[in-house]
C-alpha cells in the first residue's frame, strides 16, 4: 500500500538538542572564520600599503639622487672648471682684506646700475650660454650660477640675487674647508616661477691635487617629484604625503609647504619609526583625533644621512573601514547569523522548559477506599 504521506516525529528535547548539536558549532566557527578574514585583509593592506610607501620613498631618493648627478657631471665638464680656474687668479696677489674689501664693494652696489656691466658678462659669458643650454635640455634645472673659491659669481643663467655667497653656511659647506662638498637644501620657494625648489651646490675640485676651487649651484624644480606622488591610487579616503621628520607636511593633495601644516599620521607612528620592529613592519593601524580608525604605512626616503636638509619620511593613510569593508561586512552577517541562531535556541529552550511533560500522579479509584468505622 503505497503511503500518502511521510511523518517524522520527535520529541522537543531531541529537537532542541539535535539543533544545539548543529547550530552552536556552525554559527561559532563561521564567525571565527570571518575573524579570521578581516586579520587576514587587514594584514594583506598593511603589507600593501608598507610597499607602497617604500616604493614612493625610493622613487624621491631617487629624484633627489639623480637631480644631485645633474649637478655633479656639469661641475665636472671643462667649461666651469676653467672659468673659476681664470676667476680665481685675480685674487692671487690680494691679502684677505683687501679681498673682503673689493668683494663686499660690489656686494653693496650689486642691486644698483654701477654692476650693470659685470652683470651682464656673468651673463652673456660662453659659460652662461652653455648653462642655458642645459637648463634647455633639463628643465629641471631652474636656474643654474656658477662661483670662484670666494663664492663670487662667475657665470649664471639668471641674474643672481647676491653676488657674493661666501658668507653664508651653505657655503662653508660647499667648501668644507677646502675639500669641497655637497650640499643639498631644504625646500624654498620661489617667487618668480612660483615652484618649490631644492638648491644643489656640488664643488668644483682642482685637477690634479682635489682642492676646492669653486661650486656649481643650481635651482631644481620639485614639481614632478609632487605630480609622481599624487598620482599613486589610493581609493575614497586614501592618500599619499611626504612629511619632515617633526610632522610638517611638504607635500600631499590639496596641501603645500607654506600651510605648515602637521600631520596626524605621523604623531600617529613617531614610535614605531622609533623602533627597529616598527620601521620593519612599515604600517599600523591607529585611531586620530577625529576618532576613526586608518590605515597608516611609512618609509623613511633614507636622504637625510647624505642630505641633513631633508629628512623625509614618506606616509600614506587609509580609513580602516574602507580598507576592510567587504570582510567587514561579512563579519557583521557572520555575528549576526550567531546571535539570531542562539536566541531561537534559548527561545526553544525556554519553551521545552515551561511545557515540559509533566509525570502523572496515580488518581485513586472509589472502590479502593476503606469502609468507615462503624
Amino acid at each position: 500500500m503505497p503511503l500518502d504521506s511521510l511523518e517524522f516525529r520527535t520529541s522537543l528535547q531531541k529537537l532542541l538538542v539535535g539543533l544545539i548539536l548543529i547550530l552552536v558549532p556552525l554559527t561559532v566557527f563561521g564567525f571565527y572564520v570571518a575573524l579570521q578574514g578581516d586579520s587576514h585583509i587587514r594584514q594583506v593592506n598593511g603589507e600593501n600599503f608598507r610597499s607602497l610607501t617604500f616604493t614612493a620613498a625610493e622613487s624621491t631618493s631617487a629624484f633627489v639622487g639623480g637631480c644631485v648627478r645633474d649637478v655633479s657631471v656639469l661641475a665636472n665638464t671643462p667649461g666651469p672648471l676653467q672659468a673659476v680656474s681664470l676667476a680665481n687668479r685675480q685674487y692671487e696677489h690680494l691679502s684677505e682684506e683687501a679681498l673682503r674689501t673689493k668683494i663686499g664693494a660690489i656686494e653693496q652696489t650689486w642691486e644698483s646700475s654701477e654692476t650693470d656691466g659685470l652683470s651682464q658678462k656673468i651673463l652673456t659669458s660662453d659659460l652662461a650660454r652653455q648653462l642655458r643650454r642645459v637648463r634647455e635640455l633639463n628643465p629641471t634645472l631652474l636656474k643654474i650660477t656658477v662661483a670662484d673659491v670666494t663664492g663670487a659669481a662667475v657665470a649664471a643663467t639668471d641674474r643672481p640675487a647676491h653676488y657674493y655667497q661666501g658668507e653664508g653656511e651653505s657655503w662653508q659647506a660647499i667648501s668644507s674647508g677646502g675639500l669641497g662638498a655637497i650640499h643639498v637644501s631644504d625646500l624654498r620657494y620661489d617667487d618668480k616661477s612660483r615652484l618649490y625648489y631644492l638648491s644643489i651646490a656640488y664643488p668644483i675640485l682642482q685637477e690634479g691635487t682635489g682642492k676646492f676651487i669653486g661650486a656649481v649651484t643650481a635651482m631644481a624644480d620639485v614639481s614632478p617629484l609632487f605630480a609622481q606622488l599624487n598620482r599613486q591610487p589610493m581609493g575614497r579616503t586614501g592618500r599619499l604625503f611626504l612629511v619632515r621628520e617633526d610632522g610638517s607636511v611638504i607635500e600631499a593633495p590639496g596641501v603645500t609647504p607654506a600651510m605648515k601644516i602637521k600631520s596626524e599620521e605621523y604623531a600617529a607612528i613617531r614610535d614605531a619609526l622609533g623602533s627597529l620592529r616598527g620601521r620593519e613592519a612599515g604600517y599600523i593601524f591607529a585611531t586620530l583625533p577625529n576618532g576613526e580608525s586608518y590605515l597608516i604605512g611609512f618609509a623613511d626616503t633614507g636622504l637625510k644621512e647624505a642630505y641633513p636638509n631633508l629628512p623625509w619620511i614618506v606616509l600614506a593613510s587609509q580609513e580602516a573601514r574602507e580598507v576592510t569593508g567587504p570582510v567587514r561586512n561579512m563579519t557583521a552577517f557572520a555575528l549576526l547569523a550567531m546571535i539570531l541562531a542562539l536566541l531561537m535556541l534559548t527561545l526553544l529552550g525556554a519553551h521545552v522548559f515551561l511545557h515540559r511533560t509533566q509525570k502523572l500522579e496515580d488518581i485513586e479509584t472509589p472502590g479502593d477506599k476503606e469502609p468507615p468505622a462503624a
